[in-house]
């Protein structure tokens, strides 16, 4: 008897995490952790055997002209959520960046502590990811690092509502000032890369900011404790990838 309701349990279990649609668990820590997260799942082999893997050391980029940024924010509706790996603001509206020529919409953005890409071998204690997609799904993230400084006013905002359980979320009451949050100079590094986190997509293209910004050391603890752990991915090899300056 005791046998066919452990059958009984299973089952249920299993048609539960199916109809949930969950891809396996991935994390920082442990089995989970970033150098194990290509053998978690088939759907996450990229993560191992890909050749254009984020984050990256950025050195050696080489100088060109490229083109400069062109953002346009709006204010909108934001959403903070806890997703166990992170703190993600989902964004709507027409904030948007226009990039090679395409229009790219800001989708959501979120914290990584210590940062996950360095620049010249030096690691932030903070980084921002702005995520941004245009119409064909393709990505650009553009990465913000945080020194510790002087309070932000911008992430206080956001952080006065962070959710401290998983899955938890809420509606902004102040929405984040995007435009203010960044830097006024917005030279950067790009290059070509991946999501930071399972599947590990590739032919994402990516901005970092050459300039960062400060937040308290407060800031980032509060940060970090809700996360109990470091949340970043480990510098990944460049295989011959051109950083561009």
């Amino acid at each position: 008897m005791k046998h066919n309701v452990v059958i009984a349990v299973l089952m249920a279990t299993s048609l539960s995490c199916a109809a949930s649609g969950h891809s396996s668990h991935w994390g920082y820590e442990g089995q989970e952790k970033p150098e194990n997260w290509g053998k978690l799942s088939p759907e996450y082999s990229t993560c191992e055997n890909g050749k254009n893997q984020s984050p990256i050391n950025i050195d050696h980029a080489l100088k060109t002209e490229h083109e400069n940024l062109k953002f346009s924010f709006k204010p909108s509706k934001q959403e903070i959520i806890n997703n166990g790996h992170t703190i993600q603001v989902n964004v709507t509206g027409d904030n948007q960046l226009i990039l090679d020529e395409q229009t790219f919409t800001l989708q959501q953005f979120h914290f990584h502590s210590p940062s996950e890409n360095t620049i010249k071998g030096k690691s932030y204690p903070m980084e921002a990811h702005f995520v941004y997609k245009n119409k064909a799904g393709a990505l650009t993230v553009v990465a913000l690092m945080f020194n510790n400084g002087e309070a932000n006013s911008e992430i206080a905002k956001a952080w006065q509502q962070m959710p401290e359980e998983v899955d938890n979320k809420a509606i902004l009451d102040k929405t984040v000032d995007i435009n203010t949050l960044f830097p006024k100079t917005l030279d950067y590094y790009r290059f070509s890369g991946s999501l930071t986190t399972p599947p590990c997509t590739e032919g994402v293209r990516w901005i970092v900011l050459e300039q960062p910004v400060t937040a308290s050391e407060q800031q980032i603890e509060k940060f970090h404790s809700i996360m109990h752990h470091n949340n970043n991915r480990p510098v990944q090899p460049l295989n011959g990838r051109v950083i561009v300056d």
